[in-house]
């Protein structure tokens, strides 16, 4: 059962970095790569990440006003001829970058119904193959790819798995959050998922945090949710189904650091953190 897709969803607003976010989307905000001192967008080390873990294909979940994500995916013969003749080869390297030998698919979601209902849209794509879904505003620095973390628990476990990461407890309410036993160090079997709990509703402080691996059975689950807060499908309510008519989920604490690039403060603290070198925040 190998994981050889991976789905990105990149179809929201992004209503809290508003105004930028109207015609830019989030995805594509820059930031600092503190080993090729370069900027990138965010969605550029999501796809890097998504590689690094042996994705073969890739389908990303964009929506109107985002063709600058599939754009900047593309090949630009222009561009790449004008750096040619300038003798601009480490730009050309640099564009090169976007262009890799994993298979990138596009397609939109039309209405901004949520998570659960983007990754839906995939189901043809992933084929009745388990499959990698890798939100496109999370991206994080580690020494082994997250998603190649999970890939390793889901080989052993067999059974679907999410990333977790413990947060304050007054900021249970932004993320879905885990009812769960630990198993064995960082990993846990996953009771019941709540999405953005109250304090007092918070089964724990472990929140999900943008990286899945899923069987396709969850398409099934997704079809037979209905809709939640925001009157958006949840993806955390149909993974709560799923528990129930097909089994197990794990849930592992991943090692590594997380950018929330929709977070206008955090995504400011680490373009500042990366480009001053500095080893701790």
């Amino acid at each position: 059962m190998k994981v050889r897709k991976a789905v990105i969803p990149a179809a929201g607003y992004g209503t809290r970095m508003l105004p930028i976010t109207k015609s830019l989307p989030k995805e594509m905000l820059p930031v600092f790569d503190p080993i090729s001192r370069k900027l990138k967008p965010a969605i550029h080390y999501v796809v890097e990440e998504a590689i690094n873990s042996g994705i073969e294909e890739i389908l990303i979940i964009t929506a109107r006003g985002k063709r600058a994500i599939e754009d900047y995916f593309d090949s630009n013969p222009e561009l790449e001829h004008f750096l040619k003749e300038r003798g601009k080869y480490s730009e050309l390297n640099d564009i090169a970058e976007t262009q890799y030998n994993a298979s990138i698919y596009f397609i939109r979601q039309n209405k901004p119904l949520g998570l659960g209902h983007a990754v839906y849209l995939s189901k043809k794509f992933a084929n009745d193959e388990p499959f990698a879904v890798m939100c496109g505003d999370d991206i994080f620095y580690s020494k082994v790819p997250v998603t190649k973390q999970l890939i390793e628990e889901f080989e052993h476990y067999k059974a679907s798995i999410i990333s977790l990461e413990p947060v304050p407890k007054e900021k249970v309410v932004f993320y879905g959050v885990i009812e769960g036993k630990e198993i064995e160090e960082n990993v846990f079997k996953v009771k019941k998922i709540v999405e953005k709990p109250s304090m007092e509703e918070a089964p724990s402080n472990l929140a999900l945090n943008g990286r899945f691996i899923l069987f396709p059975e969850i398409f099934e689950c997704i079809k037979e949710t209905k809709p939640g807060k925001n009157n958006e499908i949840q993806l955390t309510d149909a993974l709560s189904l799923y528990i129930q008519k097909f089994g197990d989920v794990y849930g592992k604490i991943i090692e590594g650091k997380r950018i929330d690039v929709g977070n206008l403060e955090e995504w400011i603290k680490w373009n500042y953190h990366f480009y001053m070198k500095k080893e701790e925040l």
